[in-house]
């Protein structure tokens, strides 16, 4: 390991000055760069190739289970050594992203009337407002994100988070907005 680390910083460190700092020495790692290289070592290159091979034909979407079942029939190999090989040389399958449904019609309630018509034009601050809600996937679960756009100013006024999506996420974002702009617009004091 160290010897590979000298060999991989050779051109920007002298060797002498690296040997004595990892502390071997300098004849040891010229005579390891001579030493041919293992059987073990052979055998894993031939691999990685048929690895490569097999992950480039799959469009990178074959993991390591898959990837062993295309190989075996060429070379001698167990899952878990394909599954090493490829996490060392940073060999991995594309993910599908998850997809998450989060709008329910619900035939009780009326369409609501689509007052902005696909005009996102405004001529003066507060005049109309966009919202709308995000979801983001984080590694606790997913994340809600409801934000209120000024429409003039294409800046957020107001926004929340949550880990669930309710109607009290939306609320908390058009309060914010309110608040925000009550202070520079007196006219907007009405409460929700």
């Amino acid at each position: 390991m160290r010897y590979q680390f000298i060999e991989d910083h050779r051109q920007e460190f002298r060797v002498r000055l690296m040997c004595q700092v990892l502390d071997v020495s300098s004849s040891g790692y010229y005579a390891w760069r001579k030493r041919p290289s293992s059987a073990r070592e052979m055998a894993n290159n031939t691999l990685l190739k048929e690895v490569k091979a097999a992950h480039q034909a799959s469009n990178g979407v074959y993991g390591s289970p898959r990837i062993y079942h295309e190989v075996k029939g060429k070379v001698s190999c167990s899952q878990n050594r394909v599954a090493r090989l490829m996490k060392k040389h940073g060999i991995a399958a594309k993910q599908k992203r998850r997809y998450k449904r989060t709008i329910q019609a619900n035939g009780a309630h009326p369409v609501t009337p689509n007052l902005v018509d696909r005009d996102f034009s405004a001529t003066a601050p507060n005049e109309k407002w966009a919202t709308d809600i995000t979801y983001i996937p984080t590694l606790e679960g997913w994340l809600y994100l409801a934000v209120v756009l000024d429409l003039f100013s294409r800046r957020i006024v107001g926004w929340a988070m949550s880990a669930r999506m309710t109607s009290e996420l939306v609320v908390d974002a058009l309060h914010m907005a309110i608040r925000e702009r009550t202070s520079t617009t007196p006219w907007l004091d009405s409460p929700l």
